[in-house]
């Protein structure tokens, strides 16, 4: 696995309920903050790679990096627009219309415009990891919208764009060959909302990429089908 340095991270604002040290026990939610500071961080490891890495695959998926940043772009827009009905379903997701543009890549309806490059394709993923971060922001944490995972509320809906942008980040910065290594306390999160079964005696980081089947911890091995929990926690 690769590993940031420290400067990434330090050079971006932290959320406002994140200490320096980016630890602390307990039940903490996952926030807007938080989801803002991971999109934040994955773009800016993600604007180091070299522009001819980008057909390469990314890590353990089936897809080249460029899919896999629409992919995650998706993913982000798809919560966001769950949250944004007066009445947000719960039986379904809003109807977009998501396809694939060759067969066996992902299923979008978000997809950037190759002409514009690289430095493109990084603002459609800000911009779409943008408008999850304004629609947890302004949802009223009453709000409960539908989700293939469970019915959830805004911070679920912010703890799933983050786990999509965390752990995708890994997959690209794999196949692009830069290093990766997320804030301790963002994967905490994660893990306590999305994974309430995992263990936490481990490093959180490692816990998560064990958490969605990307390696394995000591003593247990790597998961070959897993899913979250995106149900409500107290």
């Amino acid at each position: 696995m690769s590993h940031a340095s420290d400067t990434t991270s330090e050079s971006l604002p932290r959320p406002s309920n994140e200490p320096a040290s980016e630890a602390g026990s307990g039940r903490r939610p996952v926030t807007a903050d938080d989801l803002d500071l991971g999109v934040q961080l994955c773009v800016a490891a993600l604007r180091a790679a070299p522009p001819e890495a980008w057909s390469e695959p990314a890590g353990p998926l089936e897809w080249d990096c460029w899919e896999t940043v629409e992919h995650l772009s998706d993913d982000l827009f798809a919560y966001a627009v769950q949250l944004g009905p007066r009445k947000p379903p719960l039986d379904g997701e809003v109807p977009f219309v998501w396809e694939s543009r060759r067969p066996g890549g992902p299923a979008n309806a978000v997809h950037a415009d190759r002409g514009a490059g690289p430095a493109g394709l990084l603002q459609v993923l800000e911009a779409s990891g943008a408008l999850l971060v304004a629609m947890v922001r302004t949802a009223s944490p009453e709000t409960r919208a539908y989700h293939g995972f469970g019915i959830s509320d805004p911070e679920g809906f912010a703890a799933m764009g983050l786990v999509e942008t965390l752990v995708h980040a890994h997959d690209l910065t794999q196949g692009l060959g830069l290093p990766w290594d997320p804030p301790a306390g963002l994967c905490s999160r994660v893990l306590t909302r999305l994974f309430p079964e995992a263990p936490t005696d481990t490093d959180p980081w490692s816990t998560l990429l064990w958490a969605t089947g990307r390696t394995e911890l000591p003593g247990r091995p790597r998961l070959t089908d897993w899913r979250w929990d995106g149900t409500l926690r107290d």
